[in-house]
């Protein structure tokens, strides 16, 4: 049996690294008395992963853990435990069992939907290029890989784009993250920006969910 809990990642901890949050995490279940898994080894450790690694500076309220248990468990015993051993800032929104045949969550995410805040001299401008950019079949960009910067077909990697309705600097992006096609959201408005002909500065990033197959939602696969 495993358990998927999904979590949130305030502003006081954007600047935790993903590697401290998987230590967090560790240490918070060590607090529980959930009957968690642990790996085999010199150096045990609770069975556990992040279905997508977060950049450093962003927030969140849809980070997914998969957490292996060693024994029977409820959903409603893993979201209190959970609550209770993190911090305020990482809150716990719910949880859910899978049955271990399942696909590890970070094999079956294919998109994250963002909320980009940004500022600009000209923020109109930079909304203004939604539209001409939606309306593209090909975006070309330079994009950072592990071997370096190449150029890459952003367009297709880009599902849903539209201006967040409440007077602030935000888009509202559905974008590609997956192992062969990631597209960034600072990319994304880089691009918006040149294309409006002005500058998309102090990008703040805040996650908004996770999505497999078919744009449903991951807890909900």
């Amino acid at each position: 049996m495993r358990a998927w809990v999904r979590i949130g990642k305030k502003n006081r901890l954007r600047y935790v690294s993903h590697l401290d949050m998987q230590r967090l995490m560790q240490r918070a279940l060590n607090r529980t008395t959930l009957p968690f898994a642990w790996s085999q080894g010199f150096n045990p450790h609770p069975v556990m992963s992040f279905a997508s690694a977060m950049a450093m500076g962003w927030t969140s309220e849809y980070e997914i853990v998969d957490i292996r248990m060693a024994q029977d468990v409820t959903a409603e015993q893993v979201t209190k435990e959970m609550a209770g051993a993190l911090p305020p800032d990482m809150p716990v929104y719910e949880a859910r069992l899978v049955d271990d045949r399942k696909g590890a969550p970070m094999a079956l995410v294919e998109s994250a939907e963002y909320r980009i805040l940004f500022e600009s001299p000209d923020p109109e401008a930079v909304f203004g290029a939604i539209q001409s950019y939606m309306g593209e079949e090909h975006v070309i960009a330079m994009r950072k890989t592990k071997t370096g910067e190449k150029e890459a077909d952003i367009r297709p990697m880009t599902y849903a784009l539209n201006r967040q309705e409440d007077g602030s600097n935000a888009v509202i992006a559905r974008l590609a993250l997956t192992e062969k096609a990631t597209l960034k959201p600072d990319l994304l408005m880089q691009v918006l920006a040149s294309r409006a002909g002005t500058q998309a500065e102090g990008i703040r990033v805040h996650r908004l969910c996770l999505f497999g197959a078919g744009g449903v939602p991951l807890m909900e696969l």
